[in-house]
């Protein structure tokens, strides 16, 4: 069982909304994907209090928190390792077709991770740059350029995009943070930029506290990642995972990545069980 749409398991071919629901004609909707390492859910409060933050800022109706949370682990516990991701959907609003929001949980594999991690840093007018948009931190569905951005990102040879403000501040990758060290000292991107506020994130800061690694939130320009002595990307996908080339900007492997790394990997065994350096 892969799909579950308003609690109901319907089979793959079949899994689908109504075309007259917003997600589809205007991307009105805000999603999450949790991590399932063999069944187990990381981090999935964390998670689903930014699902509940995003839908009351877009004022979606949705199941009570407790259901969406046993659907998840229902769809994790039967897939297995992998990503479960959890879609609420914005309803309609034709005025001839009645179409309620609808909560879609799904499992899907983890993808495939280049073995050298390079981004290839754009400008992101789109991206409001500051958290007084009105809706900071929201994790909608409408991703049309951020996922443009990679696509065009990965037809020059590169894995990923990385997005920086047009005056060249420092953002995010389409679907990461982006951290760096700098004489011992982690940087990021400060949340008033506008970023999401990333559960790979908060670990990574945990993880920092607990090693004795100094961090500094800011708003930075391009050059100083550019001089950076190692550069890392954090997701739920990517964990903790080293970009080795920014543009034509080949960057150093270092320890502190992967003190990062281990330490994340220690939290995720100590909260699900599972070794992730053990699974595909």
């Amino acid at each position: 069982m892969r799909v579950l749409i308003d609690g109901v398991a319907t089979p793959e071919a079949d899994a689908s909304v109504p075309v007259f629901d917003w997600i589809v004609i205007r991307g009105f909707g805000v999603f999450e994907v949790v991590r399932s390492y063999q069944g187990a859910l990381f981090r999935l409060d964390p998670h689903l209090d930014r699902l509940e933050r995003g839908a009351a800022a877009l004022e979606i109706a949705h199941p009570a928190r407790e259901r969406i949370a046993a659907w998840a682990a229902e769809v994790a516990g039967a897939m297995g390792d992998g990503q479960v991701r959890i879609i609420l959907t914005g309803g309609g609003r034709d005025r001839f077709v009645a179409v309620e929001p609808r909560s879609v949980v799904m499992w899907e594999p983890v993808p495939e991770m280049p073995e050298r991690l390079s981004v290839l840093p754009m400008a992101a007018p789109w991206h409001p740059g500051t958290d007084a948009s009105g809706f900071p931190g929201v994790k909608w569905v409408s991703y049309a350029p951020n996922s443009a951005s990679t696509d065009r990102a990965r037809r020059a040879g590169f894995s990923d995009a990385l997005l920086t403000t047009v005056e060249g501040t420092v953002l995010e990758g389409p679907t990461f943070t982006v951290a760096w060290v700098t004489a011992g000292r982690v940087e990021t991107p400060s949340l008033d930029l506008g970023i999401l506020p990333s559960i790979t994130r908060d670990v990574m800061l945990e993880c920092a506290a607990r090693l004795g690694i100094g961090v500094a939130e800011g708003r930075y320009p391009l050059e100083r990642l550019l001089a950076a002595d190692e550069v890392l990307a954090l997701s739920t996908s990517k964990q903790v995972m080293p970009i080795r080339r920014i543009g034509e900007h080949e960057v150093a492997s270092g320890s502190i990545t992967a003190d990062l790394a281990r330490a994340f990997g220690e939290v995720v065994r100590a909260e699900t069980g599972h070794d992730p350096a053990a699974i595909p």
